[in-house]
């Protein structure tokens, strides 16, 4: 009898989250199904992702017709439409928040990308949000740009269990980590329990790769370096990065930066991976999932990466294999001229206009 991989990931030690949310998957039982038959034990969602579920699912057709009768604003409504299925969604995962002690079972709601350089405002519709929801197994996603940064630590100082999302580079990793660290000690400092603290990194993947792959090809059409050198530096940045971030997860983690924190019963921060659909169709469908199971770490997966991984997927510890390797393969892009944090900013950048694109669409969809 063939095992299911995605039950294997769970023993290694690695979450498996689903990368969608809608009223379909929540009323026809599939998330259930998901939950069931593949260990599936959290969900994220953001505007995109929203945007798609309203167009394409009829379950939303009757309350729009509702709403479009409203005195409620495009925000408003929008709300309306996704907070019940966030609600529905933390309620399917309840067993497994309770089961895991609050390790795992939550659901992200995004607060909305237009805040992306709003520290205060980021913070005022994360705590709005939190009480719209009303459930404990709920991440409020922020994004991890230099105002986003803030607003985390400001509200890990007051307790809120977030999800950073929208992180290209290891520089923005780092400035992630070291907000959590010292939002934690705040807390803990005004008397806060230790265990309230929950957090996630979410470190996006196929995107670099296809930046990077395009800065490559730019070179070698550019006639400045070895097309078979190029060609070997392809498809291996996302990669390259999760393990350089996992490599400074570990430092930071489980040695001194955090020892104190640890000691008093915080939970480390867990690397999540995202963006993990592969872009490429000459790349492995399972491209970000193979080389990246590890302990400690969560793997958000959109459906059908998630289908290629039970049909086809490989389950063995590989995340801390290939760390030197990691490291070489950025210094060989740094030589040819490809700086990944000068990537990281560029894609954030990118990100943040995807979802506010998104998210324009959203509301005017439910105008």
């Amino acid at each position: 009898m063939n095992v299911n991989p995605l039950l294997q990931l769970k023993t290694l030690g690695q979450h498996v989250w689903l990368d969608n949310l809608s009223r379909t998957l929540l009323q026809e039982g599939n998330l259930q199904r998901l939950i069931t038959e593949d260990g599936i034990d959290g969900v994220t969602s953001n505007p995109a992702i929203f945007q798609k579920a309203i167009a394409d699912s009829l379950y939303y057709r009757e309350d729009l017709q509702r709403l479009r009768g409203s005195n409620l604003d495009a925000g408003a409504r929008y709300e309306s439409l996704v907070i019940p299925d966030i609600q529905a969604a933390c309620d399917t995962l309840l067993p497994a928040y309770a089961s895991s002690l609050g390790e795992t079972g939550y659901v992200s709601l995004e607060v909305s990308p237009a805040l992306a350089h709003d520290m205060a405002g980021t913070e005022a519709a994360a705590w709005r949000l939190r009480q719209a929801v009303g459930r404990d197994n709920l991440f409020i996603k922020v994004p991890a740009t230099p105002a986003g940064v803030r607003a985390f630590e400001q509200l890990t100082a007051a307790g809120m269990r977030v999800n950073v999302t929208l992180i290209f580079s290891l520089a923005q990793y780092e400035a992630v980590a070291q907000a959590y660290l010292r939002g934690a000690l705040r807390w803990l400092a005004g008397g806060g329990n230790a265990k309230q603290l929950r957090s996630v990194a979410s470190v996006f993947l196929s995107r670099v790769d296809t930046l990077v792959d395009k800065r490559l090809d730019a070179i070698a059409t550019a006639g400045t370096a070895a097309t078979e050198k190029i060609q070997q530096l392809k498809g291996k940045s996302g990669v390259a990065l999760a393990k350089r971030c996992y490599y400074r997860y570990l430092e930071i983690f489980h040695g001194p930066e955090f020892a104190m924190l640890s000691q008093a019963g915080v939970r480390p921060q867990t690397p999540l991976w995202a963006s993990t659909g592969t872009k490429n169709p000459a790349y492995s469908d399972v491209l970000y999932v193979e080389p990246l199971i590890g302990a400690e770490t969560i793997n958000t997966l959109p459906d059908a990466t998630l289908a290629a991984f039970r049909e086809h997927g490989r389950a063995a510890t590989t995340l801390t294999m290939g760390m030197s390797d990691a490291q070489a393969h950025i210094k060989a892009l740094a030589a040819l001229g490809i700086d990944l944090m000068d990537v990281g900013e560029t894609l954030q950048t990118e990100g943040v206009r995807i979802f506010v694109e998104a998210y324009e669409k959203l509301l005017a969809a439910v105008q």
